[in-house]
């Protein structure tokens, strides 16, 4: 694959991906759980995302691949099985994540031109589809755009915000501590994209040095963000009503400038919400294309398009997948789903970092994470413990739809195994793996 990204596109990547879905649609939903604590629900949330993302810098550093989480739980464990069910895992929450975030989009779109939202939903994830087929570059080039404007959003709402603040209770939690956690759980959604820049590490110049540095760089500019616009919206707009508010960040602007401030918010986030879909859309056509090059889905779905160079049949395969999840309509269920997914995933590879460094001990690490005592690294632990704990914050409902993902993704390996008689093979055999 051609590399044409550098350090300010790779980061931009990051920020663009973070920034565009939890604080524009989950802002509201975290609110209702935490009350006007709902800031530091976004620092709880941040802290396991820093723990997490260093883990991912040192191991990236070493494996600059595509699908890159399969490739480090393989080499943790050596385990194909597990190492197959955690990329599958990625995947089928990278395309709830799609679906989760066109949603949101979709709501902002109804609440300006009356639009039904399913169906805003999905022209956006095949128009979307269509720009990643066209090209890493065309992809990069309309998200580092985006990203300014959704940034300029967020500038905006603490700009108007900012007189508020002090006017209420930052330290009020309807529902205690577990509220908090339980508004963490969900908007750690927010974060999510942080990890998905290793994915396209193939296209980054000087991946071993560049993806790190993007990583950290990304998680530190969206926290402070995240703080300042969650704090700010409370004070312009009660906690309660904005946990009713399907366009949370329009209907709090509007509290201070009236229905034009709710109109350009909207407009902003439909920007933010298309951003993360074209990302999200990027990432997991590319973790379908790195798992094949890996041997662990058909071959086939590795061809790059010949005037493209995209990966066309995994973009196929990930535009239809996220519009099929589109149809679950309940955006909080969609959220919880994938931040569960992700968890287990952190909390793998938090694992691997910490058994790679006394089973690979010899390897170059271009990058290391700080804070270990002799091999052991404390932070890759803190990221394994604080992402288990959050786990345990989702309601039954949830974990219970996450196991069987799980589930699937082991029966998906076995059908994949299955040896075809000679007389269906296509093409040039290869063994199994």
């Amino acid at each position: 694959m051609k590399r044409e990204i550098g350090l300010f596109e790779i980061t931009s990547w990051g920020v663009g991906i973070i920034l565009g879905a939890g604080v524009y649609v989950l802002i509201g939903e975290a609110s209702g759980i935490a009350g006007n604590s709902v800031w530091l629900s976004f620092l709880i949330g941040a802290m396991v995302a820093v723990l997490t993302g260093l883990s991912y810098a040192e191991l990236s550093s070493m494996f600059p691949k595509e699908a890159a989480e399969y490739v480090y739980v393989k080499t943790a464990c050596g385990c194909k099985i597990l190492s197959f069910v955690i990329g599958w895992l990625i995947i089928v929450t990278g395309t709830i994540s799609v679906s989760t975030v066109a949603l949101g989009f979709a709501g902002y779109f109804q609440s300006l031109f009356g639009f039904p939202r399913l169906l805003a939903a999905v022209i956006l994830i095949i128009l979307l589809s269509y720009i990643n087929f066209s090209g890493i570059k065309e992809s990069t080039r309309m998200n580092i755009l985006f990203t300014l404007v959704e940034m300029a959003g967020l500038v905006f709402i603490v700009s108007i915000g900012a007189g508020s603040l002090g006017k209420v209770d930052l330290l009020e939690a309807p529902n205690g501590i577990a509220g908090i956690l339980s508004a963490a759980a969900l908007i750690f959604f927010a974060y999510l994209g942080f990890e998905d820049i290793v994915n396209i590490a193939e296209e980054t110049k000087n991946p071993e040095k560049t993806i790190p540095k993007a990583l950290v760089l990304s998680i530190v500019i969206t926290t402070g963000l995240y703080i300042l616009v969650a704090s700010v919206v409370v004070s312009l707009a009660d906690w309660e009503a904005l946990g009713g508010a399907s366009a949370p960040l329009a209907f709090a602007a509007s509290q201070a400038l009236g229905e034009n401030a709710f109109t350009a918010m909207s407009v902003v986030a439909l920007f933010a919400t298309s951003n993360t879909v074209l990302i999200m859309l990027v990432v997991g056509s590319r973790m379908i294309y790195g798992m094949a090059n890996e041997g662990a889905f058909p071959r086939v779905l590795s061809k790059l398009h010949a005037n493209t160079g995209t990966p066309f049949l995994a973009i196929l395969i990930t535009m239809f997948a996220s519009i099929a999840f589109v149809f679950l309509g309940d955006l909080e269920l969609v959220a919880s789903l994938t931040s569960f997914g992700a968890f287990i995933t952190f909390a793998f590879v938090n694992g691997s970092l910490i058994y790679i460094r006394y089973r690979r001990a010899e390897l170059k690490r271009p990058f290391k994470v700080p804070l270990n005592i002799g091999k052991f690294p404390v932070t890759g632990f803190l990221g394994l413990l604080s992402c288990l704990a959050l786990v345990l914050q989702f309601n039954t409902v949830i974990i219970l739809s996450g196991l069987l993902f799980l589930l699937a993704g082991l029966a998906m390996y076995k059908l994949s195994k299955i040896r075809l008689p000679t007389k269906f093979k296509t093409g040039r055999s290869r063994p199994n793996e």
